[in-house]
């Protein structure tokens, strides 16, 4: 089973073989890294199509792993140059391409055991939330009017309604008539009351606010 299926020379059916246990694989590979996330079509695709085209290019150095893996690796890299990516980006494509690498050798039953551990690992990870930042993490955009001293202005709002707050940036608008605050905060509960945002508002004269999820940083 964990032995090539390539002959000393190539045949038709161990190429087959390789090719279709690549494509395969390379979708499950896809639709795996689909689960809980939000993937580009473009990836998905990519993502698809990388083990059986890795298959081929090993397939065509005659099995010199060296060769292949230097033209291969750069299939990994290609969309990183025009858009960026994520971390889980990079792993499903560097996924994808060491599917292709064992299934260019003709060790199909090794790729799909790889693909099987992989697969599990992955979607535990995910739905376990592995990594992700709590809901009640958000960043809160706050607008006031030039004249108003922003330092300490909305403390006891954040006393009653936050657990942590930090001030992190504050930048000038509309030419420097309005500050713009930007706060990391960590709020009660996992919804933002509606009486919060009112208090805010109460505060700021009414000007524009917003909070949003944070998707990357997490507070200290």
């Amino acid at each position: 089973m964990f032995n090539s299926v390539i002959p000393t020379a190539m045949t038709l059916s161990a190429f087959l073989i390789c090719l279709l246990g690549a494509i395969v694989l390379g979708v499950l590979t896809a639709l795996v890294f689909s689960v809980r996330g939000r993937p580009s079509n473009s990836l998905v695709l990519a993502v698809a199509a990388l083990p059986p085209i890795v298959t081929l290019v090993i397939m065509m150095v005659n099995g010199n792993i060296g060769a292949g893996l230097a033209v291969a690796g750069t299939f990994s890299l290609v969309r990183f140059r025009s858009a960026p990516g994520t971390a889980r980006d990079i792993v499903a494509l560097f996924m994808a391409t060491a599917i292709g690498l064992a299934c260019g050798m003709g060790y199909v039953g090794i790729a799909a055991l790889f693909f099987i551990v992989m697969a599990v690992f992955v979607l535990l990870m995910s739905f376990l939330r592995f990594g992700e930042i709590s809901r009640s993490y958000r960043q809160l955009r706050i607008t006031i009017p030039e004249n108003l001293e922003y330092d300490g202005l909305f403390d006891d709002l954040f006393a009653k309604y936050t657990t942590r707050h930090e001030l992190v940036k504050v930048k000038t608008t509309n030419m420097g008539t309005l500050y713009e605050l930007t706060y990391d905060i960590h709020i009660k509960g996992t919804g933002v009351s509606k009486k919060f945002i009112d208090e805010i508002r109460c505060r700021n004269g009414n000007l524009n606010i917003s909070c949003t999820q944070q998707a990357d940083k997490e507070m200290l």
